[in-house]
């Protein structure tokens, strides 16, 4: 079985294809997607191409290979373009293309911890320099719209003087770390958007995500809630690397693009928006601790070695304030147990059915 024939994977299409949205503006148009492959951007190609095949999407990846993998249904349709390359050195979509995106969204980076202490240099140039040459592709050919896919990462630590970040919020961050480097760099990345509407007068939205996840998480991923859930899809006991108090905001992949798209048709230039809701608000050992019981499993302890502790975030309290985005007309359509319920029995039904 292969993610698109799961039905509750076509379920998850289905209620984001069902959004009381002005498609119209969506359908058909071309988009350019960085990140193509990843957890958020794979979600969203399928509902773009679900909701309307016709539909051009260029998708940008470092692995075509993975991607033809990943989007065997329509790889070779000649509405789907994967554009393979390192965003670092440019957009390989050639001169001779003189393709006009609608939209562009950039959400190519390294986002778990053993890629932050095994390539800091490449966390920290992707969200810099792969977003600047993003941003440059954009305006030369004239992009419609620019999404740059930010994250709950650049608020750092809350010190304890609000209960949940809202836009205008900044916590604490130690810059002269070498985990400084994701948060820092995407807090740049968002300092160039700024530049590049104020320099180029470009059309630009900053969504930021709070943890997400779902049955499109990549196998490597080594986030803590992704560790469970394969985990829990082997139905093993549950790993948790520290006392699991760490409070965060979460979102289940079909709502956080569900999110991304009112952004994208009705978020005001130049404006962030958090996506998160609180019912999926939670702590990894309360996490852990759900995904145990699904798998008929047990939670234990177990101290992380000195490469996944260094890249690990120190923020112990990270919850966001959506109410922003939920005033352009958002909401959450999973809570935290069922879509993690949903992301394990879809990835065990899939892992059962190649073996």
């Amino acid at each position: 079985m292969t993610l698109y024939d799961h039905p509750l994977y076509r379920e998850d299409l289905e209620y984001v294809c069902s959004l009381p949205i002005d498609w119209e503006r969506v359908a058909g148009k071309t988009f350019v997607i960085s990140g193509a492959s990843g957890n958020i951007a794979g979600f969203l190609i399928d509902v773009l191409k679900a909701k309307d095949p016709s539909t051009r999407i260029y998708a940008l990846g470092r692995n075509k290979s993975r991607a033809a993998a990943r989007f065997r249904k329509y790889f070779n349709d000649e509405n789907f373009i994967f554009v393979e390359g390192d965003i670092n050195e440019g957009i390989n979509i050639p001169a001779s293309d003189p393709v006009k995106p609608d939209y562009v969204l950039h959400a190519a980076s390294n986002t778990h911890p053993v890629d932050y202490s095994r390539d800091p240099i490449g966390t920290v140039t992707t969200n810099v320099l792969g977003t600047y040459k993003l941003l440059e592709f954009a305006a030369e050919r004239g992009c419609g719209r620019f999404i740059y896919a930010s994250s709950v990462e650049i608020y750092g630590e809350n010190r304890g003087d609000i209960d949940r970040f809202r836009e205008s919020d900044l916590g604490y961050i130690d810059c002269n770390t070498m985990r400084a480097g994701y948060p820092e760099s995407k807090r740049c990345g968002e300092a160039l958007c700024q530049a590049y509407i104020a320099a180029k007068n470009m059309d630009i939205v900053i969504p930021r995500l709070s943890r997400t996840y779902g049955p499109t998480l990549l196998s490597t991923d080594t986030k803590a809630i992704s560790q469970f859930i394969h985990k829990g899809v082997q139905r093993e006991n549950i790993v948790l690397k520290s006392k699991g108090d760490q409070l965060y905001s979460y979102n289940y992949v079909a709502d956080a693009v569900a999110g991304l798209l009112y952004c994208l048709l009705y978020g005001e230039k130049g404006a962030a928006y958090n996506i998160a809701d609180p019912a999926s608000d939670i702590t990894l050992k309360e996490l852990a601790s759900i995904v145990a019981k699904h798998a008929g499993k047990e939670v234990v302890f177990e101290l992380p070695d000195a490469r996944e502790a260094a890249g690990y975030s120190t923020a112990t309290k990270a919850l966001l304030d959506a109410s922003k985005l939920r005033a352009l007309g958002w909401s959450a359509h999973y809570d935290m147990r069922a879509g993690l319920e949903r992301t394990v029995d879809v990835l065990r039904d899939i892992n059962c059915s190649d073996t």
